[in-house]
């Protein structure tokens, strides 16, 4: 019973999330979703049955900051997929505002780059703003619990968005270590650092 109402809270604090436009953020609960990839096939946190966790990126084509954290996207997934903590990025961009962020487009940028996770549209924004995502790139690191999947950690991949710094601080990566070792993060949270989500111009 008690596991029951805990879901019930958990379903209804997203609820909230998506009504209000507030960014989800740790211990809130991680919304699924079935957003198209770029082969045409549907793609939910059900996709992986064996995964652990779950790093949702809501990255796009054209930010230059989404564009220089491209290959560190790539190197979170080929390193953490095969530990149970695979990569799922999400455009959340609206093509008819972004004409560089279609889905072609999309299909063309992930083949030139090899990308090796999925790269999902999200047609009409609404998972965008069911985890309040505003910037790309923007990071959601979740894990499974008995309590369904959970938010870990909201923020930036790393403290280097130009890519110059000699000792980096690897936000997601230490958030994956924590979490492998069977322990909360220590940081939550960090500012996201890239280009606004864009929008249709209201009529």
């Amino acid at each position: 019973m008690k596991k029951i109402i805990l879901l019930l809270v958990l379903a209804f604090s997203a609820f909230l999330q998506a009504q209000t436009g507030t960014t989800l953020k740790a211990g809130d609960a991680a919304p699924d979703f079935k957003l198209k990839n770029v082969d045409g096939k549907e793609v939910s946190f059900a996709s992986y049955p064996k995964a652990k966790g779950f790093i949702v990126v809501f990255t796009c084509n054209t930010c230059p900051y989404a564009v220089a954290y491209e290959q560190r996207i790539i190197d979170l997934d080929n390193k953490f997929r095969s530990q149970g903590y695979p990569v799922i990025a999400i455009n959340p961009n609206d093509p008819e505002a972004s004409t560089a962020d279609t889905f072609d487009k999309m299909q063309e940028l992930a083949k030139g780059k090899k990308y090796p996770f999925a790269y999902l549209f999200d047609a009409g924004q609404k998972v965008t703003d069911q985890y309040g995502a505003k910037r790309t790139p923007h990071v959601f690191i979740i894990s499974k619990s008995t309590k369904g999947n959970v938010v870990e950690y909201v923020g930036a991949i790393d403290n280097d968005p130009e890519g110059t710094k000699t000792e980096k601080i690897k936000y997601a990566e230490d958030v994956i270590a924590s979490l492998k070792n069977n322990q909360k993060p220590t940081i939550t949270q960090t500012k996201e650092i890239g280009c606004t989500v864009k929008r249709k111009a209201k009529a």
